[in-house]
């Protein structure tokens, strides 16, 4: 999932990055406001972390700029604004959620992962594949009892296939929602991630769960593995 961070203190931006990169999130880290709106425009989000006193354009003019024609973006405000007057405002404006600094990561984290699942609806915190089960909390996959060695890339790729099961992911799609933007989307990089995720999915089941749609992308269909 790619998040987008408009935080205009860089040391704090760049811990918050660097957490939420750990846990497999893609995060394109901007300082300003005209910066927010600019990326927002040009690359696609999964949701918006937003702090509210930033350069060039207030936060909360960010966030109305963007809800006059997107209600789907997740947008989770984080700001030291602590008045309930001022929560109140951030919310009606359209932000999803608003969490007050300072603030402690792991709630952060749940937050995030709540208003995510929320874009696609009905997701549960574990999703089944037949015998495959995975865990979209503790980014973990199992087949039966034993817990695959995935990287943190092939786990996104697997999570983001089984979110739009019986669709067809594009690259372009891949590149927008798991890379950050600056990844290059015509290196194979992704091509090679597929490969190795492919095998170690196939030896479990001797299956092909991943299947290539030539010209188009990849897609996983059916339940049964």
């Amino acid at each position: 999932m790619k998040i987008l961070l408009v935080e205009d203190e860089e040391m704090l931006s760049a811990i918050i990055a660097k957490g939420l990169r750990k846990l497999g999130y893609a995060v394109d880290a901007v300082f300003d406001g005209e910066e927010a709106l600019y990326y927002y425009e040009i690359y696609e989000y999964d949701l918006m972390i937003l702090d509210l006193n930033i350069p060039k354009i207030d936060g909360i003019d960010v966030l109305r700029k963007i809800r006059k024609n997107d209600t789907d973006t997740k947008v989770l405000i984080l700001s030291a604004r602590t008045k309930v007057g001022e929560r109140i405002l951030g919310l009606d404006e359209g932000a999803n959620d608003y969490l007050i600094k300072p603030f402690d990561f792991g709630e952060l984290e749940a937050r995030i992962r709540n208003l995510l699942r929320r874009s696609f609806s009905g997701t549960p915190a574990t999703i089944s594949l037949g015998t495959f089960v995975v865990d979209t909390s503790a980014k973990k996959v199992c087949y039966g009892d034993e817990m695959l060695n995935l990287t943190r890339k092939e786990y996104n790729i697997f999570e983001y296939l089984l979110l739009n099961k019986n669709k067809v992911v594009s690259t372009k799609q891949f590149v927008e929602h798991i890379w950050d933007s600056e990844s290059d989307p015509f290196s194979n990089t992704l091509r090679y991630h597929i490969h190795t995720l492919k095998k170690k999915l196939s030896d479990c089941c001797d299956k092909e769960i991943i299947k290539t749609v030539r010209g188009q992308g990849y897609i996983i269909e059916g339940d049964e593995v």
